[in-house]
């Protein structure tokens, strides 16, 4: 390894991916192998943590292997092992630091504690460097949060959901509809075929804060869907899948932008499992070239939106440079915040 050389290896496994990847230098990808149990879930219509934690033992071991032998290193070569203790189902996470506590013993490296929404806004650096101050837009089946940061590791939520998260109100939606797990896809999908007919409700949208809320759009859809069957009526499920994505993308992208334009922020950076969602990257493409061409925007390849390993490890590069480490005290913390996240890391 070259004196310079920032070696890595980062687990996640904070829900139904089991993650492991080698990171260089917090910014290239030397290996990032992901095992996906989404046709183990399917029938169950949404993620069965017993069944999550079970496939996690199984494969980690695995895992682990394929990218330390991808990346073409060895634990000499190491310079850290990072993992992520949170948020997320706690089975699950429990593996991930276990596995991550033994290597680190074992092989005598510093053990890196990630915060998993950390992580999603790190996958951005993968791509290209953070410019601060940033705004980071995070959305996935947990989390619908406006993230400021004015520098490394330094992370403000400005503005939360106060119920369903989007990629959570995605998933319930689409088993109204009849849609396999996961339902987001494919609402997507069937969105950009369809039109918005129905005129859902923009929940909170002029309200003076950069909040949101998405369980009375959820309601709405549901109780319009209901008295159409009840009535004998035919309803377009394309129209429908578009309306609903029309209330939640205006949503996200007025906030967000209003948001970039009052904080005066020089880069504006999508992150989490729903910026996979083709009409929130063309709205935000497009909105903010008409109303903030000057504020770069950061959007991840589909590879880099879910969970995975490599932006752990990308995430973990700060905290190395930081010097906070980890002991082998270090636990899961399911209902980890980025409030809590600070405080822990300051206290270590």
């Amino acid at each position: 390894m070259r004196p310079e050389q920032n070696l890595i290896l980062a687990i996640e496994t904070s829900c139904d991916e089991t993650s492991v990847a080698v990171v260089e230098n917090g910014e290239r990808m030397l290996s990032n192998i992901v095992a996906s149990q989404i046709k183990s879930h399917m029938r169950f219509g949404g993620v069965v943590p017993e069944i999550a934690s079970r496939h996690h033992v199984e494969q980690i071991t695995q895992c682990i292997e394929e990218a330390m032998e991808e990346a073409s290193v060895s634990y000499t070569d190491l310079s850290a092992v990072a993992v992520t203790y949170g948020p997320g189902l706690v089975g699950a996470l429990l593996i991930g630091v276990n596995a991550a506590k033994a290597l680190a013993y074992a092989h005598d490296l510093p053990l890196i504690a990630v915060n998993h929404m950390a992580g999603h806004i790190y996958a951005n650096r993968l791509i290209q460097p953070l410019v601060f101050p940033l705004l980071a837009l995070v959305v996935s089946g947990g989390h619908t949060e406006l993230v400021y940061m004015e520098k490394d590791g330094d992370f403000k939520i400005i503005g939360e959901t106060r119920d369903d998260a989007a990629g959570e109100a995605y998933d319930k939606i689409g088993r109204v509809l009849g849609l396999p797990y996961p339902g987001g896809k494919r609402i997507d999908e069937m969105a950009h075929q369809g039109k918005d007919s129905y005129h859902f409700p923009r929940a909170m949208l002029k309200e003076d804060n950069y909040d949101f809320s998405f369980s009375g759009l959820k309601s709405a859809f549901i109780n319009l869907v209901h008295n159409t069957a009840q009535k004998n009526e035919e309803v377009d499920k394309n129209d429908l899948a578009a309306s609903f994505q029309a209330s939640v993308i205006e949503v996200l992208v007025k906030k967000t932008i209003r948001a970039a334009k009052e904080l005066g922020v020089k880069q504006l950076v999508l992150a989490g499992g729903v910026a996979a969602n083709q009409g929130l990257r063309e709205e935000l493409i497009t909105t903010m070239k008409q109303e903030l061409p000057d504020v770069e925007l950061l959007i991840p390849p589909l590879s880099l939106c879910g969970d995975n390993a490599a932006m752990i490890g990308a995430a973990a590069y700060v905290e190395y440079n930081r010097q906070q480490f980890a002991g082998y005290d270090l636990n899961a913390q399911p209902g980890l915040t980025f409030d809590s996240f600070e405080e822990q890391i300051v206290n270590k």
